[in-house]
């Protein structure tokens, strides 16, 4: 097999159906269906008759999906099932063997197993926890080279919940120009922001940008698993030959919905729901983690769902979670599977008394093991 396990799903997979508490959602609690749509909606899906649908996408859906980039209409976007798809069509579509993509790290890590898988070369550009994250773009400037096809993005980011600024996102642009380079963010958290304001997308800074977004995380309906790209009409439609070749479409259920969710009225109810939540959540837990002193070290998420936390314990992070996951039945993401040891990851998009239930779990186990 050319591609490597990727760690950071598989691990999630195995064991987050198995323990009593599952902290390592990186989204929101999900909708259930009766409180998403209205009656006359859902009856509207009963009638629905189940056939393929449009393969790039409905034109309704992707009309909604363009309304979100500005400089786009529905020939911009491709639909996918869901924004792990878009991701690998859209390396496929942009990559060649021997391209080179730097990378931010720490990151959703799929795209680093694609381009190996690919025969790309991946580099990895730093996120600085001593700067709250903040990319170093100096870094990346020093990284690029006449070789560089892609710059990856996650933003806001995965794990540490950093949003760029406007002036970080320019310079990004600057860096590809020089080298021509294409800029491929990550953009499935946009909306998830905890003051409230969405961020800018790259689209429209540089014609030489793609993004892919999704309604599985800042939108909580992973469920439909419902992604798209974002991207010049030219690309967009070669990525529509890729996906004839995995998915060919995503679900007509999901289609219907997910252009129901769109609508301008109830993605603001969705993304004012899922906001709250954040902030109420991420109140919880710093104090919780804060009762530590200490023992954990955190920069607070400015977007996203989850937090990402420095432990100063003797133990491998893969050994904590294993320990706590065995001893307690409670599961939280190892840094590891960012390549960062002594750090994990937890969910903060969750309902509030299930995460400090979880937490309460974590308290019982550090003062069995480590007298604290």
């Amino acid at each position: 097999m050319n591609i490597p396990i990727f760690d950071l799903e598989r691990i999630q997979s195995i064991f987050e159906n198995t323990v009593d508490y599952n902290l390592t959602e990186s989204g929101f609690h999900p909708y259930k269906l009766n409180e998403l749509l209205t009656k006359a909606q859902i009856e509207t899906l009963t009638n629905t008759v189940l056939g393929y649908g449009q393969t790039n996408g409905s034109i309704p859906l992707r009309k909604r999906i363009s309304d979100l980039y500005p400089f786009s209409d529905e020939e911009n976007v491709l639909v996918t099932n869901g924004s792990s798809e878009a991701n690998f069509v859209a390396c496929h579509t942009l990559l060649e063997q021997g391209d080179e993509v730097v990378m931010m790290v720490p990151n959703y890590m799929q795209i680093w197993g694609i381009a190996r898988e690919m025969g790309c070369i991946p580099k990895a550009f730093h996120m600085r926890e001593e700067n709250s994250w903040a990319p170093d773009l100096d870094e990346l400037k020093s990284m690029v080279t006449p070789n560089t096809r892609m710059i990856a993005l996650c933003n806001p980011n995965n794990p540490t919940g950093y949003t760029m600024t406007k002036e970080e996102m320019l310079e990004v642009v600057e860096i590809a120009k020089s080298v021509d380079a294409w800029v491929y963010c990550d953009e499935v958290y946009r909306g998830a922001e905890l003051n409230g304001e969405t961020l800018p997308s790259f689209i429209g800074m540089y014609d030489k940008v793609m993004v892919n977004g999704g309604l599985s995380k800042a939108y909580a309906l992973p469920g439909l698993r419902l992604g798209w790209l974002v991207g010049p009409k030219a690309i967009i439609a070669d990525t529509w030959a890729y996906h004839d070749y995995t998915s060919i479409t995503a679900g007509i259920m999901s289609h219907i919905i997910g252009e129901m969710a769109l609508h301008p009225e109830k993605r603001l109810e969705i993304l004012t729901r899922n906001r709250n939540m954040l902030n109420e959540n991420l109140k919880a837990v710093k104090s919780w983690l804060d009762q530590y002193g200490e023992l954990f070290e955190y920069v607070p998420p400015k977007g996203g769902g989850m937090l990402f936390i420095k432990y100063n314990l003797d133990i491998n992070s893969t050994e904590l979670a294993n320990w706590l996951r065995e001893e307690k039945s409670v599961f939280i993401l190892a840094g590891d599977c960012y390549g960062m040891d002594h750090y994990f990851r937890i969910g903060i998009g969750e309902r509030k008394e299930y995460i400090l239930a979880g937490l309460e779990r974590i308290k019982e186990a550090l003062k069995e093991r480590f007298g604290i």
